[in-house]
């Protein structure tokens, strides 16, 4: 069955760097478009990365764009989530899906069919 398990999460200071990981079972993502979203508290899933199915295109977040780099490892089965200079803003739980089809990226949640449970950031000094 399909599966997304992430994990790389943590507390991180301000201007500091963390790397999520999204292990995938259950499918090839290589045959499929690959997302990152987030969800602070008290707010909805915000959609902030994503990588096309070749993992030749990456997209993001324009709030995150220069600082995180979306990448895959099709050996490992795995998606990353490079993520610098972080700011207080970015604490949020971190998700990973699965598109429904291969192509590109879209910031539309509904077209991920398979999602993690998430993996827990806080940008606190």
């Amino acid at each position: 069955q399909v599966q997304l398990v992430e994990s790389g999460g943590g507390l991180a200071q301000p201007g500091g760097s963390l790397r999520l990981s999204c292990a995938a079972s259950g499918f090839t993502v290589s045959n499929y478009a690959m997302t990152w979203a987030r969800q602070a508290p008290g707010k909805g899933i915000e959609w902030v990365s994503g990588i096309d199915s070749d993992g030749s295109a990456t997209y993001y977040l324009d709030s995150v764009k220069g600082r995180f780099t979306i990448s895959r490892d099709n050996a490992k089965n795995t998606v990353y989530l490079q993520m610098n200079s972080l700011k207080p803003e970015d604490t949020a739980l971190y998700y990973c899906a699965k598109a429904r089809g291969g192509g590109l990226p879209t910031p539309r949640l509904y077209e991920y069919d398979y999602w993690g449970e998430g993996t827990q950031v806080t940008v606190s000094s």
